[in-house]
């Protein structure tokens, strides 16, 4: 029986485009191929019992400030634990830089380098509701908020000069946050990026969901069912003939889409979509220790998120490394989410989520690598290790078919990949074919669990295919 709309894929964005259909008041069906909800934002138990990780994403920098998630009261949904160290940046010599939630403290912290910091912080921090609202919607549209563009701008423009304004300790942390986009680019998207989820530390925070990220998938599919939408797992479509909807939005990869969909789709529209360019993938790393990590630092006990690989050019050097190699001394991003959520482990039990990149598509099991990385931090880590599971760049492909290659981020996020997503278009959701449009973080405004696609997909799909305006 035919819905006014299917929904193919449900991550973040599918879920966030089902709620907006179905709230709009359209029946809806969402059809997911995985036996449980949340794409690239799941939580399960691995190979220890008891112990449950996050396959994709495991904290939330843009939770709290994604317009979407606002609007339909996500906060009021899901528990979030928002620990009050955002981020930490360890080095070699035992130091370590403290990006605490409060701007100020962090600022002090960084002693003679604290005002260079909080120059550059400071200003988009204060104006963090303008910023979010401008980054979550494309980039090809008349700005709402010229002020706080200017100011972002000038900022970004600053991070790009190397050592302008901060000093070695300031210029890793940044660096780090930077580092979330792969590849080591140094263009004004990646410069943007490290800035917009820096200045996030120390507005709302960087949280972490009770019970996983798998909450804020549940929390979603739970939104669409009350709002009349049904949910069908364990169903693949691998044609657009199976489905008898007029109406379609896929969140899936563009290739993904192009493969479904190309009977109807333009030839020249589905080269596009199987040109998608992409970054380096990544090797993730399931952990559960039989102790806290040893931090030979004690404050990163209290961070919620850990970046490792050194001074800012040692990050630059490496993340660009991997664009083609495997790197032995890689950028990496550690959470300990037990330290906030007693839910995730047995008792005296904890887990540790760590991630580097790869070579997209590159099969290497980088678990010695990391356990050297964090050893180095962690006198003794090895020693508290029960488990471990690596999941390679194809791994992570395999669980999850939008993460080609074992990219994150839906496509290369460079200023180019930013502004074609897929297309050069101030509606670059809708599809050339009447009635299909692609939802998914291969769309703006990217990458990042905010559900910000999906929901700027359906007001597409609303207003074109059914009059709506939302």
């Amino acid at each position: 029986m035919a819905h006014d709309a299917a929904v193919i894929g449900a991550g973040p964005n599918g879920l966030a485009a089902a709620v907006t259909l179905a709230r709009a008041g359209l029946s809806v069906r969402l059809i997911e191929r995985n036996a449980t909800v949340g794409g690239a934002a799941r939580t399960q138990e691995l190979g220890y019992p008891g112990a449950i990780h996050d396959l994709g994403s495991a904290v939330h920098p843009m939770a709290l400030v994604s317009p979407f998630f606002r609007q339909i009261g996500l906060r009021e949904h899901v528990d979030f634990v928002v620990p009050e160290i955002s981020f930490a940046h360890p080095l070699a010599d035992g130091r370590a830089g403290i990006a605490w939630r409060d701007l100020e403290r962090t600022v002090a912290g960084l002693a003679s380098e604290g005002p260079g910091y909080g120059k550059v912080f400071g200003p988009v921090v204060r104006r963090m509701g303008q910023t979010s609202d401008m980054l979550m919607h494309p980039l090809l549209r008349i700005p709402r908020h010229p002020a706080a563009l200017a100011i972002f701008g000038l900022r970004a423009a600053q991070l790009m000069v190397p050592g302008l304004g901060t000093g070695p300790m300031a210029a890793a942390m940044i660096a780090g946050c930077g580092a979330h986009t792969a590849g080591g680019g140094r263009g004004p998207a990646a410069t943007g990026a490290g800035l917009f989820l820096g200045a996030a530390a120390h507005s709302g925070g960087w949280p972490i969901p009770i019970g996983g990220s798998q909450a804020i998938s549940d929390a979603l599919a739970g939104m669409l069912v009350s709002a009349g939408g049904s949910i069908e797992l364990d169903t693949e479509v691998t044609d657009l003939a199976q489905l008898p909807e007029k109406t379609v939005l896929f969140d899936t990869s563009p290739e993904a889409m192009a493969s479904i969909a190309g009977s109807v789709l333009p030839q020249k529209y589905t080269k596009v979509l199987t040109g998608t360019r992409r970054p380096p993938g990544s090797c993730l790393i399931h952990y559960v220790l039989n102790a806290p990590v040893p931090w030979r630092n004690p404050e990163l006990a209290d961070a919620g998120t850990i970046h490792l690989g050194g001074t800012a050019a040692q990050i630059g050097r490496e993340e660009r490394r991997v664009r083609t190699d495997v790197s032995s001394v890689p950028y990496a991003i550690v959470s300990q989410p037990s330290r906030f959520d007693a839910s995730r482990a047995p008792e005296g039990k904890h887990v540790l989520w760590a991630y580097c990149h790869v070579p997209n598509g590159n099969p290497a099991d980088l678990t010695t690598v990391m356990n050297r990385q964090l050893e180095a931090v962690a006198p003794g880590f090895t020693d508290t290790i029960e488990y471990s599971q690596a999941v390679t760049a194809p791994g992570l492909a395999a669980q999850n078919p939008n993460l080609v290659g074992g990219d994150l981020s839906g496509g290369a996020t460079d200023m180019r990949g930013m502004l074609i997503r897929p297309t050069l278009s101030t509606d670059p959701w809708r599809t050339p074919a009447k009635g299909i449009y692609l939802a998914s973080s291969s769309t703006p405004p990217g990458p990042s669990v905010h559900g910000m696609s999906g929901h700027l997909a359906a007001k597409s799909a609303l207003r074109h295919e059914f009059g709506i305006q939302r």
